[in-house]
């Protein structure tokens, strides 16, 4: 299997990061749309039109399934993109929502959402949740500081910046002590170790992690050819996707015209 992967920018790196530890040799075609970052802060219309630019730039590459690596976009046109295209799409809400709520019904039925001002308004993750166990307590915060936060390269946990936006953010639930919080965005992987400073007792939910788990439990993706593409400077794409990676990008990085496909 040939896999795509897309997100409005650098977020959806943390799921090629777990694609790349769990099965180093699998390759795969990523595609940041870094020229329009982020998709949180944007209306649902435009989040869908983006989407299936991406989408149709993924299938230009043959791919054969694609990973909606972009909280966003799962949250908000999922059924659009699985109506439009006749490929396999795996978004990273529902996975999430399994996980969170395994670990929510095995203690006392609390869970925290964190998200993109677009996530949490699509109320995607409560809905979700509340399918699987109604009786669970959710509480969703809208965190539209952390993207931009995150792609400026605030991941230290002992930044300053990123310390004083998650105490804000969070400050609300800390005292509620959730049995699981969902990092409702592909980038909140990097603030993982601040996040969990100020939410101790709480299991946090990497939507990227438990989707590529379940991707790779029922594919076998042996494409091992690596290819990036982003849609603004492909220098600048480099070297902030190190914090992602944890590696140099040796592979080529293209730039591509999304508005034009």
């Amino acid at each position: 299997m040939r896999i795509g992967i897309f997100d409005s920018g650098l977020g959806g790196l943390t799921a090629v990061r777990e694609l790349e530890i769990h099965n180093p040799n699998a390759g795969y075609v990523y595609f940041g749309d870094t020229a329009r970052v982020p998709y949180g802060t944007k209306g649902k219309d435009v989040i869908s039109r983006y989407a299936v630019q991406d989408s149709r730039f993924l299938l230009s590459k043959s791919v054969d399934a694609i990973v909606v690596a972009c909280c966003t976009v799962s949250a908000t046109c999922l059924p659009l993109l699985e109506s439009t295209f006749r490929i396999p799409f795996f978004g990273v809400v529902e996975p999430a929502v399994r996980a969170a709520v395994k670990t929510a019904s095995a203690k006392n039925g609390r869970i925290a959402v964190l998200g993109t001002s677009a996530t949490i308004k699509s109320g995607a993750f409560e809905k979700g949740i509340k399918r699987l166990a109604p009786s669970i307590s959710v509480t969703s915060i809208p965190c539209p500081l952390l993207v931009p936060l995150v792609e400026n390269g605030h991941i230290a946990e002992d930044d300053r910046l990123s310390n004083i936006a998650v105490s804000e953010y969070v400050s609300s639930i800390s005292k509620q002590k959730p049995d699981a919080v969902i990092l409702g965005c592909t980038h909140y992987p990097l603030l993982a170790g601040i996040i969990s400073k100020y939410l101790p007792d709480s299991e946090l939910i990497n939507c990227s992690a438990v989707t590529i788990a379940e991707v790779l439990a029922g594919n076998k993706i042996d494409d091992g050819k690596k290819e990036f593409y982003v849609s603004d400077d492909p220098s600048q794409f480099s070297t902030t996707a190190k914090m992602f990676l944890r590696r140099e990008i040796t592979d080529s990085i293209e730039q591509t015209d999304i508005e034009k496909l």
